[in-house]
């Protein structure tokens, strides 16, 4: 198998990628600039094939997700994206077929999201692929929206639609192929849910918003309902949600309508990466005005309030549900 050497690799895949004060990644570090009256973000995620995503999907796609897992985690925060490092291990049987889509998918990210690459580091894997990457963004100074700080009668709103991910992996992993609620999807919903696993969508246009208004924020990478427990039990809060007032995609409704027990997969699988956040009632209107501008549908969902209990979810007759677990676990 013809495949570059490590220094050929980063020079012919990443090298290419570069941001400003990298050296073209001829060093071992680099430099990035600190805007004046502004704070630096940080965030890292990790992914690992069999873990968080499919060992055949697209490379270019794996790229994308690897990238918009961490702007989600900035666009949470308020935050501008400025820069992002890679770690990479490789399996074995990689091949230089596989990295050109990968460093393509990736430059491509890279560049619609202003978010070049500044460095890392490449090694041989003994195992499966991992992809790790650490982003940064900018805010101004003392404006980072926290994940502690809801208050009591704070809105709690929701971007998007929450679901559409848990119920993709399902397609994917065929556990529906011979199930009712599978046959009642159309080609077009399938697709719909199996993208909205395979890309999320970052809500990098929120960070204005969040800014402005909101005590508090989260991106919801391990399920709505864990999600929004992590960040009301930071200062004593709980709440009710209706399920009702979650919002839902046409492709989950028409499977709930099928198959209700569904119901904790959508509330509770993950993948989401939509962003919960907390918004003072007095400001609920202008968060939404501004939202709406920036392209960003919200939706309230429940309004926060002092209890020591994880929040209590009720369907449309008023009872009490009982989940498993809120949301996805490694350990």
């Amino acid at each position: 198998m013809n495949r570059p050497s490590e220094d050929e690799l980063i020079a012919t895949y990443f090298a290419p990628l570069a941001g400003p004060g990298t050296f073209g990644l001829r060093d071992d570090a680099a430099i990035v600039a600190q805007k004046p009256g502004q704070d630096i973000v940080a965030t890292t995620d990790m992914l690992i094939a069999g873990v968080h995503f499919f060992t055949d999907d697209p490379p270019g796609a794996v790229a994308r997700k690897a990238l918009r897992v961490n702007l989600s985690d900035l666009a949470a925060k308020g935050a501008e994206p400025c820069g992002f490092l890679l770690g990479l291990a490789l399996p074995e049987d990689w091949t230089a077929h596989w990295l050109a889509g990968f460093a393509q998918g990736l430059g491509e990210d890279a560049a619609a999201y202003k978010c070049p690459l500044l460095g890392g580091d490449t090694v041989k894997s003994s195992g499966s692929l991992i992809v790790s990457i650490t982003a940064f963004g900018s805010v101004p100074a003392q404006k980072m929206v926290l994940r502690a700080g809801v208050a009591a009668g704070d809105r709690i709103y929701v971007t998007g639609t929450i679901g559409d991910a848990a119920l993709g992996l399902q397609l994917r992993i065929g556990e529906a192929e011979d199930t009712k609620w599978r046959k009642c999807l159309s080609q077009a919903d399938a697709a719909y849910l199996a993208g909205r696993y395979l890309l999320l969508r970052p809500r990098i246009g929120l960070r204005e918003a969040l800014r402005a208004h909101a005590h508090a924020a989260i991106d919801i990478s391990d399920g709505f309902a864990g999600d929004l427990a992590k960040m009301l039990r930071l200062t004593g809060m709980t709440a009710e949600v209706m399920t009702l007032d979650v919002p839902l995609s046409d492709a989950a409704r028409k499977i709930l309508h099928d198959a209700p027990s569904l119901l904790e997969t959508i509330l509770t699988g993950g993948d989401d990466y939509e962003i919960l956040c907390a918004v003072p009632l007095s400001q609920g209107a202008a968060f939404e005005a501004d939202a709406a501008a920036a392209g960003i549908v919200v939706h309230p969902v429940a309004t926060a309030m002092p209890g020591n209990v994880p929040p209590v979810f009720t369907d449309e007759e008023g009872r009490n549900l009982v989940f498993a677990r809120l949301s996805f676990q490694h350990f």
